[in-house]
């Protein structure tokens, strides 16, 4: 089967259900990201982007009760609940302005207790800080619950969120589509349907977005076939997605804390079938939170072709018991780039490039160590 595959993607014809399904089934890891790798250097060669982000969680409070989240709550008091007032979330980017992000990305649960302007203002106040700053935020299912809770359409709150200062929207919440799973997972809030319609609206305003799926717990292979084949579909429809981000599960402190965590070939699997698969999306990222820094760096050779950004503060993959730090420096994202044998390009949230940086041969020895704190080169003697 992997044969007619391979023969498929030399022609660069469009894989099946059928196709992605045998790629999610063989063994043969290596040969898919062979050729996984064989497609991303075709559209990027060597280039391996990054941006320097910060993410920002106004809230944890959630009317929703997902078996996967261990970052929510259900009410405002419950031990470990927050929301931020603006003042601390624009401090946030305060923090930052010695050297500044581009972007500033904000994702939350659906308290059904904040007004509508608290998220205008939220905005607004961003831009204040850095009128050029880029705005990613509210995910689809936030979106949908805007709409839902403040008595709009889905554009109405898009229109006055964009009025407000945003530019694009993350790719979360979209976790499994296929109903076998979301009814279980997540069955109160928005539906695989709903979440696609926010994305087809926020692209039909020009406005683009990401995508993601969330894999390693009681999907089936079938099921995250689905969930790319109606990605797909809407892709061919609005051509409004920028990025597609697998994301791994983490069962610390959740309704599914008996399931084990997703492997790191089921990882680099997941990033190459989507590779393969999702062949109208231009960008494939190794979310390094989710995976790791490690095994988003050799998912570089399986496909990825974004190694995410600096991020800093990120609190939700953190709740579910991630190893990965708080954030990544500059040059820790160019090391990792660079050692995995490629070039770093810094973009903005766009994909225009800020910055390339030229890619350098691999460190042979320890021979000098920077000691970084005296600022002083340690020789170091046989």
């Amino acid at each position: 089967m992997l044969e007619q595959i391979e023969k498929k993607v030399v022609a660069g014809e469009r894989l099946d259900a059928d196709d992605a399904l045998a790629l999610f089934r063989s063994h043969d890891l290596l040969a898919i990201g062979r050729l996984a790798n064989m497609v991303r250097e075709r559209r990027h060669g060597d280039r391996t982007y990054f941006n320097k982000n910060l993410r920002v969680e106004v809230t944890n409070v959630c009317m929703a009760s997902c078996l996967f989240c261990s970052f929510a709550k259900l009410e405002e008091h419950m031990p470990g609940s927050h929301t931020m007032t603006h003042e601390e979330a624009w401090g946030k980017l305060e923090a930052r302005m010695h050297d500044p992000p581009s972007e500033v990305h904000v994702v939350n649960g659906l308290h059904p207790g904040l007004p509508f302007s608290y998220y205008e203002k939220l905005l607004e106040g961003f831009k204040r800080i850095k009128p050029d700053i880029h705005l990613k935020c509210f995910t689809g299912v936030e979106m949908h619950f805007f709409a839902q809770h403040y008595g709009m359409t889905v554009r109405e709150v898009l229109e006055k969120l964009r009025a407000a200062g945003l530019d694009s929207l993350p790719g979360g919440g979209a976790e499994i589509f296929h109903p076998e799973v979301r009814s279980r997972i997540s069955n109160d809030k928005a539906t695989a349907d709903e979440w696609l319609e926010v994305h087809r609206v926020a692209h039909a305003m020009g406005m683009r977005s990401n995508a993601t799926m969330l894999y390693g717990h009681i999907e089936t292979f079938e099921h995250r076939v689905d969930h790319l084949m109606r990605l797909r579909g809407l892709q061919d429809e609005t051509k409004g997605f920028q990025a597609y981000i697998p994301l791994a599960f983490h069962p610390d402190g959740n309704g599914m804390k008996h399931l084990p965590a997703p492997t790191a070939m089921d990882d680099l699997r997941n990033v190459a079938v989507g590779r393969l698969v999702l062949d109208n999306f231009d960008h494939i990222k190794a979310y390094w939170v989710s995976m790791t820094p490690k095994i988003a760096q050799v998912a570089l050779a399986f496909g990825a072709d974004d190694i995410d950004g600096t991020i800093v503060h990120e609190t939700i993959y953190k709740a579910a018991g991630t190893r990965s730090p708080d954030g990544l420096s500059e040059a820790d994202l160019i090391r990792l780039i660079r050692e995995a044998g490629r070039k770093p390009v810094e973009r903005d949230t766009l994909y225009n490039v800020v910055r390339e940086h030229e890619k350098t041969s691999l460190p042979e020895s320890a021979l000098k160590v920077r000691d970084r704190k005296a600022g002083r080169h340690l020789e170091v003697l046989p």
